[in-house]
């Protein structure tokens, strides 16, 4: 059973999400919260698998309370964060704070389902065209990972870039005419040199550090 915390300042949101998940035989939603000030003792009591958080919320948004997860537990959930705009500029924020991809409001029920499914899985959800209009809003921007890319082997910047594209290990490995277990190499090798959690982080650190041009796609 797949245990899930929703938090939203919206009644309503919360009230619909609870019951969608709910009618999942495979779901629960284990807590709620309507600010993000309630998340880490939330989390504490209820220790759900994910968290499904509004960006933007009036006391403490979803920024914070990614980074306050992240910075405090040791073993934190994987969260998705909610969001209205595809160009909000908070989403590229909670993703450096360590969130492992967003989904908007209006996302099909069938599909938001499906996200929560694959991020329980461990995999990330990478919305490569996504990432890439946020990050056209966004100047690179000199953060520990990012300094860190420059450290990157070329092989291990053209995995990263291929990362950002959303290929699998088995895509990029064609790609690259490489064996799958060198691609997880890279990867790995990658992830470690940044500092990273997952290919997310990896990825925003590449745009970040200016390695992938957002006007001209990975």
């Amino acid at each position: 059973m797949i245990g899930i915390n929703l938090v939203d300042d919206e009644a309503l949101i919360r009230a619909g999400l609870a019951a969608l998940i709910d009618a999942e035989p495979d779901m629960e939603v284990t807590g709620q919260a309507a600010d993000g000030s309630e998340v880490p003792d939330l989390v504490r009591r209820t220790r759900p698998d994910l968290v499904l958080m509004d960006v933007r919320m009036p006391r403490l948004d979803g920024i914070q309370a990614t980074r306050t997860l992240h910075t405090t537990l040791t073993d934190p959930p994987r969260v998705i964060v909610l969001t209205t705009f595809d160009n909000d500029d908070h989403v590229w924020g909670a993703l450096r704070a360590g969130a492992v991809g967003f989904l908007l409001k209006r996302t099909p029920p069938e599909d938001i389902l499906a996200a929560l499914r694959i991020a329980h899985r461990g995999e990330t959800l990478l919305f490569p065209t996504a990432l890439r209009h946020l990050a056209a809003t966004r100047p690179t921007a000199p953060t520990p990972a990012a300094r860190a890319v420059a450290t990157l082997t070329e092989r291990e910047s053209q995995t990263l870039t291929l990362m950002a594209q959303g290929m699998t290990n088995a895509e990029i490995a064609d790609r690259l005419f490489l064996g799958v277990q060198t691609v997880k190499t890279h990867v790995s090798n990658t992830l470690t040199k940044l500092g990273a959690r997952d290919r997310t982080q990896a990825v925003i650190a590449a745009y970040d550090a200016g390695l992938i041009r957002p006007n001209t796609g990975p």
